[in-house]
């Protein structure tokens, strides 16, 4: 065989193994850059998780309400579903005396629940009984849904500051419930405004906060 040949096929052969060599080098480190950052991602969210709480509250439909509130600081994770009714497993054609709610999960660094209910208060109207916007009936009610007194307490004094300060044509109605369960909504609800950026709302920002003299 040529001697050209030969020593040509091994160039050849050497460059491939080179080029293999450096590909496999390269994914390496991409795996292990990958498996750096997801780590470091899972020890971010396990902190923040780990000063996370719940908070639960309905104003009308439960697309917009979710939208503005997962945009807020100190908000983890948002979930609308059903609460505050007669029958377990509600859906969303079966739902008789839940409210359309949201459940939030915050940071307990970041933001209170008190803070959260001033944010509520501010994007849907408190004052009108069983209706939001174009939506009536008892689904759409204002309500918050406290799990402890202390809860409670927080949830009466923030409805004192909102009545105080006038900005509602109306007084506030809001209904204080406790907590029993919540059942989360069907897959198509949730984050429904993010998949359907032209779908129906009747929430927006009304107001700056009520807690400017806190």
């Amino acid at each position: 065989m040529n001697t050209k040949v030969i020593i040509g096929a091994v160039i050849l052969l050497a460059l491939s193994f080179a080029f293999m060599a450096s590909r496999m080098i390269k994914s390496t480190q991409h795996n292990e850059q990958s498996r750096e950052e997801d780590k470091l991602h899972k020890q971010v969210n396990n902190k923040h998780m780990a000063n996370g709480k719940k908070v639960y509250i309905a104003g009308g439909c439960f697309w917009g309400m979710e939208d503005l509130f997962r945009k807020q600081k100190g908000v983890l994770d948002t979930e609308v579903g059903y609460i505050g009714g007669e029958n377990e497993n509600p859906t969303y054609n079966n739902h008789p005396g839940h409210a359309e709610g949201i459940e939030i999960t915050y940071d307990t660094t970041e933001t209170d629940f008190k803070e959260i209910l001033d944010y509520f208060f501010r994007i849907h109207n408190p004052t009108t009984v069983n209706q939001q916007g174009n939506d009536i009936g008892s689904s759409y009610r204002s309500a918050i849904f406290y799990q402890n007194e202390e809860e409670k307490q927080t949830a009466q004094e923030m409805i004192d500051i909102v009545n105080q300060s006038n900005r509602w044509d109306g007084k506030v109605v809001t209904t204080l419930e406790p907590y029993t369960k919540f059942w989360p909504a069907e897959d198509y609800h949730q984050d429904y405004l993010v998949k359907n950026p032209n779908g129906y709302t009747c929430h927006f920002e009304r107001f700056g906060t009520f807690l400017d003299n806190e």
